[in-house]
């Protein structure tokens, strides 16, 4: 469970949410983070909330895993949804905390079957609603 090279564990809880949110619906986003060398669940957002829910629950000085599970319909008119994996790494969070979200994200999101886009943000613009619209497309 533990990964070598950086010591993380991923809690059992992380992946069944994930799962829920994947093929059940149940959350339109899940934020996570690292606690006592192992990534937690912190919040779910209800399949009601928004993307400014969504980035209003990531702190602005801390690091965090999350997933956001984005409907949007294409230009043929299809209704279609897509699952971003966001690591977000605030300029203002500490050094060590930012060297511990990033040796440890690759395994983390090996963890989480079905993540379809990537972003890494450092800042707010970096993950706009555009952005996150047009890496959908």
């Amino acid at each position: 469970m533990a990964n070598a090279a950086s010591g993380m564990a991923v809690l059992d809880e992380c992946k069944l949410k994930f799962l829920e949110l994947k093929a059940k619906r149940n959350y339109r986003f899940i934020v996570f983070k690292i606690e006592n060398n192992e990534v937690v669940v912190e919040k779910l957002g209800s399949p009601e909330e928004t993307y400014e829910n969504f980035t209003a629950s990531l702190p602005a000085n801390e690091c965090r895993y999350a997933v956001f599970d984005f409907d949007f319909t294409t230009n043929e008119n299809c209704q279609k949804s897509k699952i971003f994996f966001i690591a977000w790494a605030p300029d203002t969070s500490k050094v060590r905390e930012k060297m511990v979200y990033a040796s440890s994200k690759d395994r983390f999101k090996r963890e989480l079957d079905g993540i379809q886009v990537e972003l890494q943000a450092t800042d707010p613009s970096e993950m706009s609603f555009d952005i996150i619209k047009a890496r959908a497309i």
